[in-house]
């Protein structure tokens, strides 16, 4: 079951929740804000999160992470690049928004790397290496439920933004085309900043 939350920090982001529908256990993906707000949710679903997943790290998709952390005293995984961007307030860009974030001591995973639930084994998420947006982007990807978190790689009718420090346009193009569009055309793309779109779709605008 995935649920998409916006959440408003200094920008609005997509954060997703996903969740085993039997056992309630899962992950919350790029919490980016108003951690109240998120740990409201979980409560009163009665889910149990059992990881943090960070998609890059920039300071709109992690701004809550720290918070749900100690609260929960759950993990948080990001790639395994993604201290630069986190150690860093002014490469996370915090620093230029007005409140410095540093996150320290997460997990790390590396490209291929699978990501499960102890309690919900089926609960699988594959972690692949999509360079471009940031030296660190990384999105996730169910293949049982044909979807696939994928930060601010690529958005509906577009491609992600690369103007932040470690962008690359020639790589997040090249990580679209050979790893997002590698994906089956059903898989649904759920990104940090547009609404919903799928693979097939956003293969139909470009001219590759």
């Amino acid at each position: 079951m995935i649920t998409e939350i916006t959440v408003k920090g200094y920008f609005k982001e997509n954060c997703f929740f996903y969740i085993d529908e039997i056992t309630k256990h899962g992950f919350i993906i790029d919490p980016g804000a108003q951690a109240d707000l998120l740990l409201s949710i979980v409560r009163r679903s009665g889910w149990t999160l059992d990881k943090i997943l960070l998609t890059h790290g920039h300071f709109d998709h992690m701004g809550a992470a720290d918070e749900i952390r100690r609260t929960l005293h759950i993990p948080i995984v990001a790639c395994s690049r993604a201290d630069e961007y986190l150690l860093d307030a002014k490469k996370n860009l915090s620093a230029l928004c007005g409140s410095p974030i540093i996150i320290e001591d997460t997990e790390h995973i590396s490209d291929g790397g699978i990501i499960t639930s102890a309690a919900a084994p089926a609960l699988q998420l594959k972690a692949i290496y999509v360079p471009g947006h940031t030296g660190d982007s990384v999105m996730y990807f169910s293949e049982s439920e044909r979807a696939a978190f994928v930060g601010d790689t690529i958005f509906k009718g577009s491609l992600g933004a690369y103007h932040y420090p470690g962008g690359d346009p020639i790589k997040l193009r090249q990580s679209i085309i050979d790893r997002v569009f590698s994906l089956p055309d059903d898989t649904a793309l759920y990104s940090g900043h547009s609404e919903k779109t799928t693979v097939g779709a956003e293969k139909r605008r470009y001219s590759c």
